[in-house]
């Protein structure tokens, strides 16, 4: 046990250790108060006076809530070793994040985008205050669980920290060599002697290695051996990268260097935020300190993301999920453009579904007022194009590539890499199968939700199909009445529509018939692949796929933190070796059963749904069409029947002018008609007003409904 006049620890609670002090859990010996204790050790008093003094003159003047808090300053009883007093982070470093499985392949994107927030904060209060970190990784970045369960991540460590403004440069080199930039690692590592003077940049550099350290799971620069062992490939690897390139790895020995612009497709972050997270990685990971990136850029690009909201999306028909960064202040115009960016889905063919219903997005309507969507409550993306679109669906790399293979001999280091290797792919490969069953429940709702809008609308268009069988048929009734009228006067005095009217009529009402046998046609195969689709919504709840690797994942975890154990005895006896191979055995095993369940039942299911899925939206799109033609016919057939309507009118018209009807007594006539037949026509002539008014009234429902032809005016 060590103490101070106020705090006290074991030695046995070491939570890190440098090269020039230690640093342990301890309490406060009034409160008990966890905090962390940072002891240093007689190389730290090799150092010079100011030196350090360095870091308690910079925790004293830094106040952050993303940096560690200085509590106090006090020195040991016995030593009178200088000890700082801090804030206890209890969930360790970032690094402790990512060295567990679970984050083999890099943080989740909720996850990388509070470290990418609380690393900004924590930066940008050091460069408010001309400090200069000099030490960026993920070791030196704190986590600790805040009441709302969230992460908050804090910089630690100012020991290399120095008081520097943006245009100063300094010569002492520090840090930890693989998130060093190039120019001090040459002089650090390498110990070539240079000139050179650094600048405050040098610390984007470590950001951008711990930025996509944190997003993949590994580091950007990769020389075949590692870079500890085969440092002048990590130096050429550094210096000769292409502008724009973000990461470099040297598969083979004395192989070429294999450059990329992208993060990789294991990387857990979406293509949404790859996009904007790339241009930043590419320019404050520049080797020439005149082009990188200074803080002022840096904080605008990072900010930019961090103001973003995100809007989930899933297209439908080409079975791919997207996530839209976008300021909640952009309008529906700028987001259909950026869906237009991943979907290559043109905003005017855009059409939207959420929670069941046609969404309609106002074109100037602000992105803060959408509906809130998450990854597994998204918008529904439905191409309207005439070209069939490509399906994607969800692309990944296979996990069976991730598996490391187990040598038969125990070494009980190379086996606990292994087995650490194999509980990350087993992570990886449940995640894959997960968002293939997301895809698949989404494709079932998605297209459930597009055929009951199709269901409506046929629904719509037979009620508009009946409206306009309702005209029709006061139409031939006046026809009729019409036709008995002319035949009563003489030959000369009639019209020459009353055959053309007829057939009219007659092309009109089979036109109408014709369409109602569509659409009990389209409503019986909708139904058909609705029926289909309920039993795959249950097949998919069936499934027990994702259960039995979850299953064989906590398996395989009990043999890794055993195997964790192991790796720090100096040697296995007799029983615990034979355990050993068995659990090695055992955990091969395991590797093998979840590959196979992902292969035979995730993979398989998905794309045999993914089969079907391409036809059913190629029937459902063709009805979609078919719909649309029919609504425009019956809009076309109450056109005709204004028309005809319009014709008898005018016949009725002539008749009244030529023998000049009236209701008074008749005047002497050469050619006179009895009292019943102007009580006839006067009755006619009613009947074609009501039947002018039903025709205006069926034509506005019919509008109404759905957007029919405008009709000319009666």
């Amino acid at each position: 046990m060590q103490s101070t006049p106020s705090y006290l620890w074991s030695t046995e609670d070491l939570l890190g250790q440098g090269a020039t002090a230690s640093v342990y859990k301890a309490r406060n010996k009034k409160s008990g108060e966890l905090v962390a204790v940072k002891v240093f050790n007689n190389a730290s008093y090799l150092r010079p006076q100011e030196v350090q003094m360095r870091e308690f003159e910079m925790l004293r003047k830094l106040n952050h809530k993303n940096i560690v808090k200085l509590f106090a300053v006090e020195e040991t009883g016995s030593t009178k070793q200088k000890v700082l007093v801090m804030e206890y982070c209890s969930s360790g470093s970032l690094l402790n994040v990512l060295e567990d499985p679970a984050n083999a392949f890099g943080l989740a994107e909720s996850e990388f985008l509070i470290v990418l927030q609380c690393v900004v904060a924590g930066m940008n209060h050091l460069r408010e205050n001309g400090v200069v970190h000099r030490d960026i990784k993920p070791g030196n970045i704190m986590r600790l669980v805040g009441e709302d369960g969230q992460s908050i991540y804090k910089l630690t460590d100012f020991g290399a920290a120095r008081e520097l403004e943006d245009d100063e440069k300094f010569v002492s080199v520090y840090g930890t060599e693989e998130y060093l930039h190039p120019d001090v690692y040459e002089r650090a590592v390498l110990r070539k002697p240079q000139q050179k003077a650094f600048g405050v940049t040098v610390d984007l550099w470590s950001i951008g290695v711990t930025f996509y350290h944190a997003a993949t799971g590994s580091l950007p620069f990769l020389p075949f051996g590692g870079p500890r062992r085969n440092k002048e490939i990590m130096y050429k690897i550094t210096t000769e990268k292409p502008p724009g390139a973000i990461a470099g790895i040297q598969r083979q020995e004395n192989g070429t260097i294999e450059w990329s612009y992208e993060l990789p497709i294991t990387c857990r972050l979406s293509a949404g935020l790859k996009d904007q997270l790339i241009p930043i990685l590419a320019n404050i990971l520049e080797v020439d300190q005149d082009k990188c990136w200074g803080f002022d850029q840096f904080f605008a690009g990072t900010n930019d993301i961090l103001h973003r909201m995100v809007v989930d999306v899933f297209s439908l028909q080409q079975a791919s999920s997207h996530r839209i960064y976008i300021h909640s202040y952009n309008t529906t115009t700028k987001f259909l453009d950026a869906v237009f960016k991943q979907t290559n889905i043109a905003p005017h063919h855009q059409e939207y579904f959420f929670e069941g219903h046609l969404y309609e997005l106002d074109p100037n309507l602000q992105a803060r007022n959408f509906c809130k969507t998450t990854e597994s409550s998204p918008l529904t993306l439905l191409s309207t194009s005439e070209q069939p679109e490509d399906v994607v669906g969800v692309r990944y790399r296979d996990p069976a590539l991730e598996f490391p293979k187990f040598a038969p001999r125990v070494d009980v280091v190379a086996d606990c890499s292994a087995a650490k290797s194999a509980v990350g792919a087993a992570h990886q490969t449940l995640r894959v199968g997960r968002a293939l069953r997301r895809a698949r429940e989404l494709l079932a709702r998605g297209l459930h939700w597009v055929i009951g809008n199709l269901r409506t609308e046929c629904s719509r268009i037979l009620e508009q199909r009946r409206g306009a069988h309702s005209v029709l048929t006061c139409l031939q009734l006046t026809q009729g009445k019409t036709h008995v009228l002319c035949e009563a006067v003489p030959a000369g005095s009639r019209g020459p529509a009353g055959a053309e009217v007829v057939k009219r009529l007659q092309r009109v009402d089979e036109e109408l018939s014709q369409c109602s046998r569509s659409i009990f046609d389209f409503q019986g195969a909708l139904d058909g692949i609705l029926a289909e689709l309920v039993k795959d919504r249950q097949q998919v709840h069936e499934d027990k796929s994702i259960q039995q690797m979850e299953c064989c994942l906590e398996k395989m975890q009990v043999i890794y933190r055993q195997f964790k154990k192991a790796r720090t005895c100096l040697r296995l006896g007799y029983n615990e070796e034979q355990i050993h191979k068995l659990d090695k055995l055992n955990l091969g095993s395991l590797a093998r059963k979840v590959l196979s369940i992902f292969q035979n039942d995730c993979v398989q299911q998905y794309q045999e749904v993914l089969a079907l899925h391409s036809s059913r939206m190629r029937k459902v799109c063709e009805i979609k069409k078919h719909l649309k033609r029919l609504s425009n016919r019956i809009s076309t057939c109450s056109v005709e029947m204004m028309e005809c309507q319009g014709c008898l009118q005018a016949a009725l018209d002539r008749l009244l002018q030529t023998e000049k009807w009236d209701l008074a007594p008749p005047a002497p006539s050469p050619i006179p008609l009895s009292q019943e037949m102007a009580l006839r026509m006067q009755e006619l002539l009613e009947q074609m007003r009501s039947v002018t008014c039903d025709l205006q009234f069926n034509n506005s429902i019919i509008e109404r409904l759905g957007g029919a032809a405008p009709t000319p005016s009666v």
